[in-house]
């Protein structure tokens, strides 16, 4: 099963900032994407649900610094990146 990928206008703004600001991590960023596309339980990504005021948001890891947080909508089979940057940045 695939999911799908929704980006809406303010996670692309999100995401070509951070992507500025680390320009090395293109690669793992692409990767981490790919992967939640094709597989979200996928052991590298460490999903987890959030909680507190993020509550109804999933995070994936990029590398051991930097997360994407998300709206996981399986029902739908569809996914949509909400922030990515490092820890504090997200959380």
């Amino acid at each position: 099963m695939t999911f799908q990928l929704i980006f809406t206008e303010q996670y692309e703004k999100r995401a070509a900032r951070f992507l500025k600001r680390h320009p090395e991590l293109e690669k793992q960023y692409l990767k981490a994407l790919q992967l939640l596309e094709l597989n979200p339980y996928h052991p590298s990504l460490r999903l987890h649900a959030l909680t507190g005021r993020l509550q109804g948001l999933h995070s994936i890891s990029i590398n051991l610094s930097y997360r994407i947080t998300l709206e996981l909508l399986i029902r739908d089979e569809e996914i949509i990146p909400v922030n990515v940057g490092d820890h504090d940045a997200v959380y």
